[in-house]
């Protein structure tokens, strides 16, 4: 099982508008493709501010090969949606294997 994660710090003045956009659009049409198992978006708690909320969100996935399906099928159009929010976000992204749950 893998993890991709998508961290965000996202403006104080569209902050609103685009965690309701994550939430009703964007993750469900993450979901929609077929290729994750589910999302969790979790507010990270940072202990030195840059300004902005930072968020993750972590799309699991059950394996690289379908990851990589993602990339080449769906990420393009995907971060497209994102031009809403354009200059108003940085995002970095992470791909982890799960390598033991309890």
């Amino acid at each position: 099982m893998f993890i991709y994660n998508v961290t965000t710090n996202i403006e104080v003045n569209v902050h609103d508008e685009w965690v309701e956009w994550m939430k009703n659009i964007h993750i469900p049409a993450m979901l929609q493709t077929g290729k994750f198992e589910g999302a969790t978006m979790s507010r990270v708690d940072v202990v030195e501010s840059m300004g902005g909320i930072t968020y993750s969100v972590q799309y699991k996935i059950q394996n690289k090969v379908t990851l990589e399906r993602y990339f080449e099928e769906n990420a393009e159009e995907l971060k497209k949606q994102t031009k809403l929010f354009e200059g108003q976000f940085v995002s970095f992204r992470t791909e982890m294997e799960i390598v033991h749950e309890q």
